[in-house]
């Protein structure tokens, strides 16, 4: 295999139907490895529950990988080892799938750690929000808590984005990728890196 491309072959549970695709080849962003993902393919309905379970494993894969490329700033953290916490609301699978895929890990020197938040819990301390199946209200809640604090907001809906979150999760072209809103992230004064705005969808507020 040349350097052009990586294979991805999703983990294999006991018991479970093989994939209809056993290898995943994709292709590699010039400089960008760890936004590979950014092309793998969305699932098709059909394929559920297999498909939702590739769906949690993508997502989740973005947000670990979304913290190495943001820069928080001056003060977000206690200390230079302190944890980088995503916190999740309204999606237990997927901090479920999160906390499998973050263990050991880090981001910039920080241990990656996830907080599920309860009904009516506000979203602080963290450092990235993930906006899940809420109410209307609970994400304007969220959404108001978070712009005090230095803090990536990320939705997979389009009604959670168009409120304010910082990213979200579309489906273009069968596949899964997101979107960026500058506007917002500049308020929290996050600087959002060129190469993972090179791999968005599409970006809001670029110049």
């Amino acid at each position: 295999m040349n350097r052009s491309t990586v294979v991805l072959m999703p983990a294999a549970r006991r018991g479970a139907a093989p994939w209809p695709l056993a290898l995943l080849v994709l292709p590699v962003l010039p400089g960008l490895l760890v936004l590979l993902l950014a092309w793998w393919p969305a699932p098709a309905g059909a394929q559920a529950p297999a498909a939702a379970s590739l769906a949690l494993q993508v997502k989740a894969a973005y947000l670990y990988k979304f913290a190495g490329f943001v820069e928080w700033p001056e003060g977000s953290f206690a200390r230079a080892d302190s944890p980088l916490v995503i916190a999740v609301a309204g999606a237990d699978a997927l901090a479920e799938q999160l906390e499998r895929s973050v263990a050991g890990r880090s981001a910039n020197g920080h241990p990656l750690l996830v907080r599920r938040l309860r009904h009516g819990e506000p979203p602080g301390p963290a450092h990235i929000l993930f906006l899940g199946a809420l109410e209307r209200g609970a994400t304007q809640e969220l959404l108001a808590a978070a712009q005090n604090q230095a803090m990536l907001t990320v939705s997979d809906s389009a009604e959670a984005h168009a409120l304010g979150s910082m990213v979200n999760f579309v489906t273009a072209d069968d596949r899964l990728r997101f979107e960026v809103a500058l506007r917002p992230a500049a308020g929290a004064r996050l600087k959002i890196s060129a190469r993972m705005l090179s791999a968005a969808y599409k970006v809001q507020g670029a110049t």
